[in-house]
């Protein structure tokens, strides 16, 4: 029986990664310190899984950016507006890579950055191939062979990762019409050959083929070309061994065509869907190995042994130990990377820490369960340990709150109802608010420079008293008000300098929830976020925005929008309790949520804004499962926001999301503004709400916020045409993609003009439309 990982988080426990990257792209460091600390995250992941007593072992899953990046890379899927990147010689494999991701913009060059979304309905952000007819593939990074070989060289023979190849092309996007991405599969497969051959000749023994789409519906073309791939891999190398990997939902339909692929192991997800083990096993050729993934890779809860070993034991009793392999459920870049750096108890207290369970603590568990499946007695202290700790979360009196479910159980229709049909609420709402046509506005965050997170930082160390703290954030505040109404932007926002997180700020104010001190995961790039823990029911004891929201709206007569994260993103991006349905979670907060708003009304706030970025990717993966989801998801958002009066104006914010599949359930959201990333894709995504009729009003994200390159007035004028081409004119307001929190005071100012005025050049279209 072996052990296995799927990949590790490539982070570094103290966020090495992210801090490198930043001070090379903001020319504070070298290239040579960037590659490194490359090194030396990959080294020390390699050292710890063989110390811990990993089998099978990744390389390549390290990545500066993003592994589908990598793997576009790789396989020379580079798009032709990098071209000149590459054509100048002083720029590095690297520059070009981040030019890919971020954008580029010197030397006289002005290139915009490759499109971003979610992978799958995790909250990682990956860069979307951009594929062209008739495209050709060539090895061009040779990335992958210089980690295996690095690897080697430390005396650890390591298992190198690769997106399969079908997977890649369904990952990325037609950038031209007539042809479908997955017909370039006979043209991608001789660089996977090319690959597999270079590792052959350095003796490679597994290589992992990641392949998700496999858990998804898919066509006759899909898995045909599932069909070719294997089969061409296996006569031409017969001798290798190909792990096959599954995960974030189960094979179900796609059973027998993953089973019978000529590959040496399969890995299917068993926390996700423990049910499709035994059609896996009743399917299973005799020849074909098992890897069973019963350890959580993105949650953080402790493995329960004892529900793992009865799979386990289901397993081996049909096709034997010889033929199995424990790892965890997918990679672990989803997990944080190491609970013993949880020290501070007033942070984490020791009764939850007992419950949980990090990257380096799962590697631990995977282990371990071999140990205990193995009869070893040397784990039976481990077994005896984890029983107490399953026993004690199970019994423990912080999680359950009577009168919570109580509230969740007394909810009425009219509660997820606004008191008028949107029709009836936007003319109460124009003649409240005033606003000019092509209204602009900012998502709700501005840059955090290190000064302002200093001053946090000496707050939480008791370096900065509360009225200190205080006066401080007013400060910012009051220069942000300023500076938007210089700018001509019409409905502001408060610029969010009081908070860490859009998660995790709300989540500290709200019972049920805890926090680590060095719990981060990767979001994209160099982006990390600590999600919170819910561990027990939600409510919320106190105000938590309304101090901040109606400072700012003393400072301005124009209106200040409040803003608060939705229920629905709170519960995707925290880590969340296992033990009652997603659904059930969702609903408290959603209430606590309402709680909130209506507050926020009282205080004379009339525009509040209420994000659901993460609406979409919370989907399930089977289109079968999705309105059960959306059912409640929609559900409640509705009864965050629908405690408020028609003229109180609702906003909500979505991002990195293809709606079309779900366009009727964001209409049925009804908040009374979406705003929604569309510069990367150049608006291609309001086609779905022009197709729909979409009733109420829209922002279409002007330029991107992800990207450092500040567009001009003239390339938002262009967006804005082609937006007005399709949605009406009164229904379309002016926004960034996003909040501005991770951007530069610089760039932010430059751009937020530019879209001022691109606002501008729109009114006097109209103006002169409506008197010709």
């Amino acid at each position: 029986m072996l052990t296995n990982n799927l990949g590790y988080p490539r982070i570094g426990s103290n966020r090495e990664l992210k801090k490198a990257c930043e001070q090379f792209w903001a020319g504070k460091s070298t290239l040579q310190n960037l590659v490194q600390v490359g090194k030396n995250i990959r080294q020390q992941n390699w050292e710890l899984q063989k110390e811990k007593g990993v089998d099978l072992i990744p390389s390549n899953d390290f990545s500066f950016y993003d592994q589908v990046l990598d793997l576009s890379l790789t396989v020379g899927a580079i798009p032709k507006r990098y071209h000149e990147v590459i054509l100048n010689k002083a720029n590095t494999e690297l520059d070009l890579y981040f030019a890919m991701a971020r954008g580029y913009q010197k030397e006289g060059l002005d290139i915009t950055a490759m499109e971003m979304t979610k992978w799958f309905d995790t909250n990682y952000h990956y860069i979307v191939p951009e594929f062209t007819k008739d495209q050709q593939f060539k090895l061009f990074s040779t990335k992958l062979l210089d980690e295996y070989n690095e690897s080697k060289r430390l005396d650890i023979k390591t298992k190198p990762v690769l997106i399969g190849p079908v997977s890649y092309l369904l990952l990325g996007k037609e950038k031209e019409a007539g042809f479908e991405r997955i017909d370039l599969i006979k043209n991608l497969l001789p660089v996977y050959i090319d690959i597999l051959k270079k590792l052959e000749e350095q003796h490679v023994e597994w290589v992992q083929f990641d392949e998700p789409f496999l858990s998804l519906d898919l066509t006759d073309k899909d898995k045909a070309a599932f069909k070719y791939v294997y089969a061409e891999i296996k006569k031409q190398f017969p001798k290798l061994k190909t792990l096959l990997t599954t995960y974030f939902e189960a094979l179900k339909d796609n059973t027998e065509l993953t089973v019978s692929l000529p590959v040496h192991a399969l890995h299917i997800d068993l926390v996700r869907n423990p049910e499709q083990l035994q059609p896996v096993l009743s399917a299973i050729p005799a020849n074909l190995i098992l890897s069973i993934g019963v350890v959580d890779g993105r949650n953080i809860w402790k493995n329960d042994f004892r529900s793992s070993l009865q799979l386990i034991e289901t397993a081996k009793e049909q096709i034997g130990a010889g033929r199995l392999i424990i790892s965890p459920s997918c990679s672990l870049i989803h997990s944080p990377c190491d609970l013993d750096l949880e020290t501070n108890e007033a942070t984490l207290t020791p009764e939850i820490k007992q419950w949980l369970s990090f990257a380096k603590q799962k590697v631990e568990e995977v282990v371990t369960l071999k140990q205990l499946a193995e009869n070893d007695a040397s784990a039976q202290a481990k077994l005896k340990s984890n029983d107490q700790a399953s026993n004690n979360r199970k019994t423990s009196a912080l999680i359950h709150n009577p009168l919570i479910k109580q509230r969740v159980a007394g909810i009425e229709e009219k509660d997820e109802q606004r008191l008028q049909p949107y029709s009836v609420r936007s003319v109460s709402q124009k003649e409240a608010l005033k606003l000019p046509s092509f209204p602009t506005t900012t998502i709700g965050s501005f840059p955090q420079t290190a000064e302002v997170r200093s001053w946090r930082a000496k707050f939480k160390k008791g370096e900065l008293s509360q009225q200190e703290y205080d006066a401080l954030i007013e400060k910012e505040t009051k220069e942000t008000i300023l500076f938007q109404e210089e700018t001509g932007i019409d409905v502001l926002v408060h610029g969010e300098f009081e908070r860490n997180d859009m998660v995790e700020y709300f989540g500290e104010q709200l019972a049920g929830f805890t926090f680590t001190k060095n719990g981060w995961v990767q979001s994209y790039g160099s982006r990390c976020v600590k999600p919170p823990i819910i561990y027990g029911d939600v409510h919320r004891p106190a105000p938590m925005t309304v101090r901040w929201s109606s400072f700012a709206q003393s400072l301005s007569e124009k209106w200040v929008k409040g803003m608060l994260t939705g229920p629905v993103t709170i519960l995707q991006w925290s880590f969340v309790r296992n033990d009652q349905p997603r659904s059930e979670t969702c609903t408290q907060i959603a209430l606590a949520i309402r709680d909130e708003v209506v507050d926020l009304e009282k205080a004379g706030i009339r525009i509040i804004q209420i994000d659901e970025p993460a609406i979409r990717e919370g989907l399930p993966l089977r289109k079968a499962d999705w309105q059960n989801y959306l059912h409640w998801a929609v559900r409640a958002f509705r009864i965050s926001a629908s405690g408020v009066q028609d003229d109180t104006q609702i906003h909500t914010h979505m991002c990195y999301s293809e709606f079309n599949d779900i366009i009727q359930n964001i209409a049925d959201m009804d908040a009374d503004v979406i705003t929604i990333e569309c510069s990367r894709s150049q608006m291609e995504l309001l086609d779905a709400f022009a197709d729909f009729k979409y009733p109420n009003e829209i922002g279409p994200g002007v330029y991107d916020i992800h990207s450092p390159r500040v567009p001009a007035k003239e390339e938002m004028v262009f967006l804005l045409e082609k937006a007005r081409s399709v949605i009406p004119s009164a229904q379309l307001w002016v926004n960034p993609d996003c909040g501005l929190k991770t951007r530069h005071w610089e760039e932010t100012k430059k751009a937020l003009t530019e879209m001022v005025a691109a606002a501008k050049v729109l009114r006097e279209y109209v103006e002169e439309a409506v008197t010709l």
